[in-house]
Formats: structure tokens, C-alpha cells, sequence
């Protein structure tokens, strides 16, 4: 299958592209910079030179041209919404798939670091989190293109993890060199369900080849508490643990991150496991725990985590 994926270049759609192209597809993949076009081009992908803020007619046109698209671009929420219906209305009556990659801060909750029981499957019905109301509409957008002849799908992944990546486990290592301890909001029992970029790769690859137009995908590989990966991570650098009060977060994570250590969103996927035969293999986010660049975090020695939350454009 040709495949054009958008966001090619960054932590998801980079490991999307790469399962791919491993697994005999063809697949292009947007490149803004030369720098970019040469790290595609190392990984078997095809750069195609584009820019979706300047050139975003061009961009979709050489993307409706493939069998499939799948958005993995970070844009900011007017930037999203103007791509994303630019895209559904290049692909109308074609037949041709288009996945996009939403997450589970749709339905995130502020719950300062209290545990939730509140857990999501694809159908449920739920209240958006406020900064997720863009997010939402691109949903939107997308399933009801599946009345307008395009295979179009939604992919709602948890905390997406792996070697690399800019999470919770990074982010509390992170705690470490700003306060001396590994620091988790309020009580700690927050949970926000996480998945391994290797088996969300894999879950784009199945939806691909098996999804349902109009469906929405989740991907839940599964739950450890902010307070347990504290603990975790204090093991690992001998130092304390140290609760936080959002205020006192924010000093350490800013705003925005201090909302998100503090928050609950937690999946189910019953439809993903069911109709596409999906299941996850890498379920232990705990094994990122010791990884020489999580130490570096630490101690202050390696760039403070960003882009971390692409659900909420944000993640």
C-alpha cells in the first residue's frame, strides 16, 4: 500500500513510518527541512518536501494521491482543524483511508492527583477536557467523512512510551534536578493509561489493512500511578520522593505540565483487540526506568522534555 504520512518527522509518526516501510508498504513521508528529508530518506521512507503552515495546498494534494494518509502532525489547533478538512475534502469520494492520530486527553481529568475510576472504551460517551475541544472537532470531522467515501478511522492511543520519548517517566526524572526529589502531584494515584510506540505502530498497520470506516481505535497497553513511577525513579538515583501541590508542579513542569502529572485519562479497547486482532507485547513503562538519557534529565544535563502530549496538542 503507498502510504503519505504527515508528521513523519516526529515521535509517533516516526515510528509509524518506520513499522511501516519494514512491512513492505511504500510510504512517503512530509519533510519540512533538508536536515529532515535525509533522516526519512535513512529509514527507507520517501521525504516529500512540504510545508503544511505555507504550502498546505501542496502538501494535500501529493497526500490525497497515496491509498492512505495518516495525520501524526503536531500543528496548533486552527492549523489542525484547516488541514484536517483540507484533507477530508481532497479525499471525498475516492474510497481512500485516512487515519488520524487523536489521543486520550480528549477525555483527560483534572483530578489534582487523586485516582479516577473512570475508564474510557471506544463508544463511551465522555466529557472533553476544555484544551481538547479542537482536538475533538477533528474527530469529528473525520469519522463524518466516512459518509463522503473515505475510509476514514480514528487512532486514540494512551501516554505513548519507548526509547526516546518526552512521558511521565521523563518528566519526573526531570522533578529530580529541580527539587532534589522524584516528585509526583497531590496523592499520586493518577493514571494515565500508556501504550509502547512499537505496538501503537503495529495497531496502524492492522487498521490499515482491517479497520472499519468511521471507527475509532483506542490502544491500552497499560496503568502505573505518577506515585509509582516516583518511586521508581527514586530507587534508581538513591533520592527521596516529594509530593507536590499543583502550584508548587507548575514551578517544576509550568502550567501545562503540571496539569498533566496531576490528570487521569484512562482507555479501554475492547473494539481494537476485538476487530483487529490487535493486543500489545511491550506493557512494562517501568523498563524505561535507568536509561542513561532519563539519568541525564536528573541532572540537568540533557534538554528538558518537550511536545510530550500529543493528544492534547499539546501531548
Amino acid at each position: 500500500m503507498d502510504v503519505f504520512v504527515i508528521g513523519a518527522t516526529g515521535f509517533v509518526g516516526a515510528g509509524v513510518a518506520s513499522h511501516l516501510t519494514a512491512h513492505d508498504h511504500r510510504v512517503t513521508g512530509l519533510a519540512r527541512t533538508p536536515a529532515a528529508a535525509e533522516r526519512l530518506s535513512a529509514t527507507g521512507v520517501v521525504p516529500w518536501r512540504g510545508d503544511l503552515d505555507e504550502g498546505r495546498d501542496e502538501v494535500i494534494a501529493a497526500a490525497a494521491r497515496a491509498d492512505a494518509v495518516i495525520y501524526a502532525a503536531q500543528l496548533d489547533p486552527p492549523g489542525e482543524l484547516a488541514a484536517v478538512g483540507a484533507l477530508v475534502e481532497a479525499l471525498a469520494g475516492s474510497g481512500r483511508t485516512l487515519v488520524f492520530t487523536s489521543g486520550s486527553g480528549v477525555f483527560l481529568q483534572r483530578t489534582g492527583g487523586a485516582w479516577s475510576p473512570d475508564s474510557y472504551a471506544e463508544t463511551d460517551p465522555f466529557t472533553v477536557e476544555p484544551l481538547a475541544t479542537h482536538r475533538r472537532a477533528a474527530e469529528e470531522m473525520v469519522l463524518r467523512a466516512a459518509d463522503r467515501d473515505v475510509r476514514a478511522m480514528v487512532v486514540r492511543p494512551g501516554l505513548i512510551w519507548g526509547s526516546g520519548d518526552h512521558g511521565h517517566v521523563s518528566l519526573i526524572y526531570q522533578s529530580v534536578a529541580a527539587t532534589g526529589a522524584a516528585c509526583y502531584v497531590g496523592e499520586g494515584l493518577n493514571t494515565y493509561t500508556n501504550v509502547h510506540i512499537d505496538d501503537v505502530a503495529r495497531l496502524y498497520e492492522l487498521a490499515l489493512r482491517r479497520g472499519s470506516a468511521g471507527a475509532v481505535y483506542h490502544a491500552a497497553g497499560g496503568e502505573v500511578p505518577n506515585r509509582w513511577i516516583a518511586e521508581a525513579v527514586a530507587r534508581d538515583l538513591g533520592c527521596g520522593t516529594r509530593s507536590l501541590t499543583p502550584a508548587e508542579a507548575a514551578t517544576v513542569w509550568g502550567e501545562f505540565g503540571a496539569l498533566i502529572m496531576g490528570a487521569s485519562s484512562r482507555s479501554r479497547d475492547p473494539r481494537t483487540r476485538v476487530e483487529l486482532g490487535w493486543t500489545p507485547q511491550k506493557t512494562d513503562m517501568l523498563s524505561l526506568v535507568g536509561e542513561p538519557r532519563l539519568r541525564r534529565l536528573a541532572r540537568g544535563t540533557a534538554a528538558a522534555p518537550r511536545g510530550a502530549y500529543a493528544p492534547l496538542r499539546q501531548t
